[in-house]
């Protein structure tokens, strides 16, 4: 899908700054800007690009409890799950992974109060059999 080396570089500016003009992208990568809008495009319209989103500034984030959930779920009912916790607001990811669980949802409450809520509403979802939390400490570096 992706083509050069030109891409990657674009993909990795705007994933550092997403809102940054098309202008200043042209400029960092020295190309055109009508060249970088006709890439950017392109990059959306092969399904490279499926949107754009905001990442919270640490002083935000720190107001924030957030929480690694680990699932161990019956694959039967996965389909449902995701359907389940795509409607909790708190759920702000979803992983399927290997291992001993078999999804990892990233959750962001404002309060205890609305983790554990969070948490219940994730343990009585059909075909949640178990659940594990990890309470996010600090983040160190984020990309």
């Amino acid at each position: 899908m992706i083509t050069d080396d030109k891409d990657r570089r674009l993909l990795a500016l705007l994933s550092a700054n997403s809102r940054e003009s098309t202008a200043e992208l042209a400029r960092k990568m020295g190309l055109s800007r009508t060249t970088v809008t006709s890439r950017i495009e392109r990059l959306e319209r092969l399904g490279v690009i499926s949107g754009y989103t905001i990442r919270f500034s640490e002083e935000y984030a720190e107001g924030l409890i957030r929480a690694h959930v680990m699932i161990g779920a019956d694959p039967k009912q996965a389909t449902g799950i995701f359907r389940a916790l795509r409607q909790i607001p708190a759920v702000r990811a979803l992983h399927t992974v290997n291992g001993e669980y078999d999804m990892v949802a990233m959750v962001s409450a404002g309060s205890t109060r609305e983790l554990d809520e969070t948490l219940d509403r994730i343990g009585h979802v059909p075909g949640v059999n178990k659940t594990v939390s990890s309470i996010i400490l600090a983040t160190r570096f984020e990309r």
